[in-house]
C-alpha cells in the first residue's frame, strides 16, 4: 500500500518514485523543511518513514529531487484528501464513516441524471456542500423518478474549467464540496432513497499541473515516455503508460478504492475512444502502428479488459460504462472483448438530434437515417446519453437544437425525450435537459431554474417524471434484446411516422411516433396481437403542455392486413407527438 498511513505513534509515508536521487515528506508537522524527514527507500523504488508529529490533518507534499539534481514538490499520488484549490496539498486523512445502508439492488430501469456538482444549484454564487447536496440533489433527482446520479468527475482537479477530466487525485474526492466523509454521506443518503451513484472516471489522460503526476520522479513515471504515446494534442494533456505494469495497477486500485471505499455502484469510463487508438487526435506522422501494424493501443485494450475483469470478479453489481464512439467491437462482451456493461450509444445520439434540428417538412429524405439507428440498436449493450457534451462549447441547449418556433421547439424536445425511452437502451439526461432551458450548460453559474415560471418548461419537466415512472413500471421498455424488439411500420416516409413495438413475454406496448407537422385522423397503426390498447402515454397531452386534450384512453383492435401485421388500432395523431399504446 502507497499512501499516508495514521498510526499510534505517528504517520507513515510511503511512495513510488523508482528513479529519484533523494525523497523527503514536507508538511504543516516539520513547516516544508526538505531536511527534517528524509524518507528510505527499498529495493523496488518506494521511500518510505514515519513522522512521529504528524497528524490527521495536516497538509504535505514529497520533495523529489531528480538523478540530475532538478527538485520537485509534489502531492501524493494516493492521498485520501487534499486542500482547496488553489492550494495543492496533500492532506492526512482517516475516514470514521460507517455505512448505514446497502447499494440498491441491479435494476434494468436504468434511467441516470448526470450533474456536475457545482453548478445543478448554488448558495449565493458559491458552490453547494456535499450536505447541501444531500438534502437537495437527493431530494429532486428521487422525485423526479431517476434511478442513478452520475457525477462529472469528482476526483480531485486544480482546474475548474477542465470540469474534473484533468486530475491529479485519483484516491481524492474533490475538497471543493467538503471532506471524504460528507461525500461518503452523500452517497449513503443516495443509496437510503434507492438512488445508485456513477462516478465519471477518466483513466484516459491527466493534467499536466507541477505538482501532480507528470514527470513524478524527474521521469515519466505516469506518463508514456514517447510523447506519441504520452502526450494527448487535443486535450494539451499527458497520457497514461498502459505498457507499464505499475501505472495498470495504479488506474485499477483507483477503480477499486471508489468502490469498496465509497461503495459506488458504477464507473463510466471516460474517453475510451481516445485510449484504444494510437491515431487518436494524430496526423499522419504523429504516431507509430504497433507491433502488428495497425492502430490499436494494445496496452491499453489490455488495461481495460483486466480493469473489467478486477472490477466484476470482487463487485458483480457494479456497471462499468464504456463512453466509446467508434465501430470498435465487443466492447460489452465479456468473454472476447472489452467486457464492459453498457456503452454509449454515439451513433444513436448524434443520428436522433440531426434528425431533430430538422424542419419537419424535410425528414422524409431523412427517414432512412432514422431508420438506420434500429440496425446497430443490438450490436452493444448501450446507454443512450444526451450527456454534457452536446450543451456546451456553442453545440446549443437541446431546446435551442429544435427546429421551429416556441411552440414547435417544445413539441419537438417532447417527442424526441419520449422516443429515447422508447428506443432500445439505458437512459442518460444532463441536468438542466428535463426543463429544458435555453442557455447552454456553463460551469461557472447554476442551472437557469427559473425557467420552471413557465408552463412549456414545467410540462416537459413532467413528462421526464412521468417517462420515468413508466420505465419503472413497463418490462416492455426495460429490455433491449432483439426480441424485445418488432417493427410494425417502417416505411411511411412521406408522413414522418414510425410504428413499433416493445416486447416482453406477453407484454407489448405500441409506439407511435408521428414527427411531421401535420395531423392525421382515423390514422391505421398495425400491431401485432388482436384485443384492446389503453393509451399510457402522449408526448401532446396538454398535461405537458401540448395541444392534445382527447380523452379517449382505449382503442380495440380490428382485423385488417397491413404488411406483416394483421391488426390495426385507429387513432388520431396530432403534430410532433409520441404515444405509448398498452396491449391489455
Amino acid at each position: 500500500k502507497l499512501g499516508s498511513f495514521i498510526q499510534d505513534n505517528g504517520v507513515i509515508f510511503k511512495v513510488y518514485a523508482p528513479n529519484a536521487k533523494s525523497v523527503s515528506v514536507v508538511g504543516d508537522f516539520n513547516s516544508y523543511d526538505k531536511s527534517k524527514n528524509r524518507l528510505k527507500k527499498n529495493k523496488i523504488g518506494i521511500w518510505s518513514g514515519r513522522v512521529a508529529n504528524a497528524k490527521k490533518g495536516n497538509s504535505y507534499k514529497y520533495f523529489i529531487q531528480a538523478k540530475d539534481d532538478r527538485e520537485f514538490l509534489k502531492a501524493d499520488p494516493f492521498a485520501k484528501y487534499a486542500e482547496v484549490k488553489p492550494n495543492s496539498a496533500s492532506i492526512i486523512f482517516d475516514s470514521s464513516y460507517e455505512f448505514k445502508y446497502d447499494n440498491p439492488k441491479k435494476q434494468e430501469n436504468i434511467s441516470i441524471y448526470e450533474v456536475h456538482l457545482g453548478s445543478w444549484k448554488r448558495n449565493n454564487g458559491e458552490y453547494m456542500s456535499y450536505k447541501d447536496l444531500t438534502r437537495h440533489l437527493v431530494k429532486y433527482v428521487k422525485r423526479m423518478g431517476f434511478t442513478h446520479i452520475e457525477l462529472l468527475p469528482i476526483t480531485e482537479h486544480p482546474f475548474d474549467g477542465s470540469w474534473g477530466y484533468q486530475d491529479t487525485g485519483y484516491f481524492s474526492p474533490t475538497s471543493r464540496y467538503g471532506s471524504p466523509d460528507e461525500f461518503k454521506y452523500f452517497i449513503d443518503v443516495c443509496h437510503k432513497n434507492g438512488i445508485g451513484v456513477i462516478l465519471d472516471w477518466v483513466p484516459s489522460h491527466f493534467a499536466t499541473d507541477g505538482h501532480g503526476l507528470i514527470a513524478f520522479d524527474g521521469e515519466a513515471l505516469y506518463e508514456h515516455p514517447n510523447p506519441q504515446k504520452g502526450y494527448h494534442p487535443q486535450w494539451k494533456s499527458n497520457i497514461f503508460n498502459y505498457d507499464s505494469d505499475f501505472v495498470k495497477s495504479f488506474l485499477i486500485s483507483s477503480a477499486l478504492w471508489w468502490i469498496e471505499e465509497y461503495k459506488i455502484d458504477g464507473i463510466r469510463v471516460d474517453g475510451v475512444a481516445s485510449m484504444l487508438y494510437l491515431d487518436y487526435a494524430r496526423e499522419e506522422g504523429e504516431w507509430k502502428p504497433n507491433e502488428y501494424g495497425n492502430n490499436l493501443n494494445l496496452g491499453a485494450i489490455d488495461f481495460l479488459k483486466k480493469l473489467n475483469h478486477n472490477v466484476h470478479k470482487k463487485n458483480k453489481n457494479v456497471i462499468m460504462i464504456a463512453e466509446e464512439s467508434t465501430t470498435f467491437l465487443g466492447v460489452t462482451d465479456k468473454k472476447e472483448g472489452l467486457g464492459f456493461d453498457y456503452k454509449w450509444n454515439m451513433g444513436w445520439m448524434n443520428d436522433t438530434i440531426d434528425y431533430f434540428k430538422l424542419d419537419p417538412i424535410n425528414r422524409p429524405e431523412s427517414q432512412n437515417n432514422l431508420n438506420f439507428m434500429f440496425s446497430y440498436a443490438f450490436d452493444e449493450n448501450f446507454v443512450l446519453p444526451l450527456s454534457h457534451d452536446e450543451v456546451v462549447h456553442m453545440k446549443g441547449s437541446m431546446i435551442n437544437k429544435m427546429s421551429g418556433l416556441y411552440d414547435w421547439q417544445f413539441a419537438n424536445l417532447r417527442s424526441l425525450y419520449s422516443f429515447m425511452y422508447a428506443f432500445m437502451g439505458k437512459k442518460l439526461l444532463f441536468m438542466g435537459n428535463e426543463i429544458a432551458q435555453f442557455n447552454e450548460w456553463h460551469y461557472e453559474s447554476q442551472l437557469d431554474w427559473e425557467v420552471l415560471e413557465y408552463p412549456k418548461h414545467q410540462g416537459v419537466q413532467k413528462m421526464i417524471k412521468d417517462l420515468n415512472s413508466i420505465y419503472a413500471k413497463e418490462k416492455a421498455l426495460q429490455y433491449d434484446n432483439r426480441d424485445n424488439f418488432e417493427w410494425c411500420n417502417a416505411d411511411d416516409a412521406s408522413r414522418s411516422i414510425i410504428v413499433f413495438e416493445r416486447v416482453y413475454k406477453n407484454e407489448r406496448i405500441a409506439i407511435i411516433c408521428n414527427f411531421s407537422g401535420a395531423s392525421y385522423e382515423n390514422y391505421y397503426v398495425p400491431v401485432s396481437i388482436a384485443g384492446k390498447y389503453r393509451l399510457i402515454f402522449n408526448s401532446d397531452s396538454s398535461k405537458y403542455n401540448g395541444t392534445d386534450s382527447n380523452r379517449k384512453r382505449v382503442f380495440k383492435s380490428t382485423p385488417f392486413n397491413i404488411g406483416r401485421k394483421e391488426h390495426m388500432i385507429e387513432v388520431n395523431l396530432t403534430p410532433l407527438s409520441v404515444r405509448f399504446f398498452k396491449l391489455q
